[in-house]
């Protein structure tokens, strides 16, 4: 998703404040993604990493250890690690949605192929593992590693719910969790686990990342239907590639008779044509798919801003908050 759309940018503001560290993050995955045998992995990944993004994910760790006191020098490790594993989840993700564009480029699966697309990705969890283990710590490793694993559960289990109508709010929650909230939640709580943050504190930076990470992507889904070129989203992705997001989910359940043949033929079978997304829009705002998605991003919102209130006062935490009412603020 991106978050360049609103005139104040939280996230650039949080950027100053954590400067050095992130110069030191990029340094280590500049380092890390490096190969003396294989040219075509820096190649790739740097593709990829060079063409932008927000780095919210590694913020989000270096904010959790800084909100929680520390000072070592593994944050800058983990915040790496986190970078690499979804650098490596977008190599992947890429191939298996058969993308040709990113951040508006071409995509590194349609610039070199998918088997390079593929190794690469390894390659780069490989060093996120390394990057790990480097830290010391046997929790920190653990809760990365779960992390990896739930990603590529969730990842999965979007392929088995896709294009079924019968996919439940429940079963897209858990999607979610999966492949979006997962390495949200991890990066915030290794933050808090590497400082020697007290368990309330751990506990409340998880849930957090998990909230924040939900309404990130549910916000996401919803602006494939709603957004512009300027939030970064191609309108109708989803819709073209059958993937049943909250807004679908919804909607389709409260289809008539008529409305399901629609969603069979449009979803189900794949047979799509001109206007076939203009009707599906109209179907789901008949509904109040749109709006009901719309508040659900927005609970989450609060959800993760009620976990911030658990933590010591500082102006990070602030930061926090605001980047938090920020990703739900174009859909208000």
């Amino acid at each position: 998703m991106s978050l360049d759309a609103a005139a104040t940018k939280p996230h650039e503001k949080l950027a100053r404040a954590l400067a050095d560290e992130m110069e030191a993050v990029n340094q280590m995955i500049r380092l890390r993604m490096a190969s003396e045998h294989a040219p075509r992995i820096p190649e790739v990944t740097a593709h990829l990493v060079e063409a932008g993004g927000k780095r919210l994910r590694p913020m989000l760790t270096l904010a959790a250890a800084k909100l929680c006191g520390y000072e070592g020098p593994f944050h800058i490790h983990l915040a790496a690690t986190v970078e690499l594993i979804h650098t490596a989840t977008l190599l992947h993700d890429d191939v298996v949605d058969e993308s040709e564009q990113r951040r508006g480029r071409p995509t590194a699966n349609l610039l070199w192929d998918n088997t390079s697309s593929v190794l690469v990705g390894d390659y780069l969890f490989s060093r996120s593992f390394q990057l790990m283990v480097e830290t010391g710590s046997l929790r920190v490793l653990n809760i990365l590693a779960n992390a990896s694993a739930t990603i590529a559960e969730g990842e999965v289990l979007q392929l088995t719910a896709a294009r079924n109508l019968a996919t439940t709010e429940e079963t897209y929650l858990k999607v979610v969790r999966g492949k979006t909230a997962a390495l949200f939640s991890a990066a915030t709580q290794v933050g808090g686990v590497i400082s020697g943050a007290d368990e309330t504190h751990n506990n409340a930076l998880y849930r957090f990342g998990d909230a924040l990470g939900i309404a990130f992507q549910t916000v996401d889904d919803l602006l494939d239907l709603g957004g512009t070129e300027a939030t970064g989203k191609n309108i109708g992705d989803d819709f073209r590639e059958r993937k049943l997001t909250l807004p679908f989910i919804k909607g389709i359940a409260k289809a008539d008779e008529t409305e399901r043949a629609f969603w069979v033929r449009t979803i189900e079978k794949g047979k799509q044509e001109n206007g076939d997304l203009e009707q599906a829009l109209e179907i789901l705002k008949r509904h109040g798919a749109l709006e009901e998605t719309r508040v659900e991003a927005l609970k989450w919102a609060d959800t993760a801003k009620a976990q911030l209130d658990i933590l010591p006062h500082h102006e990070i935490r602030d930061m926090l908050a605001d980047i938090t009412d920020y990703v739900v603020a174009r859909i208000n």
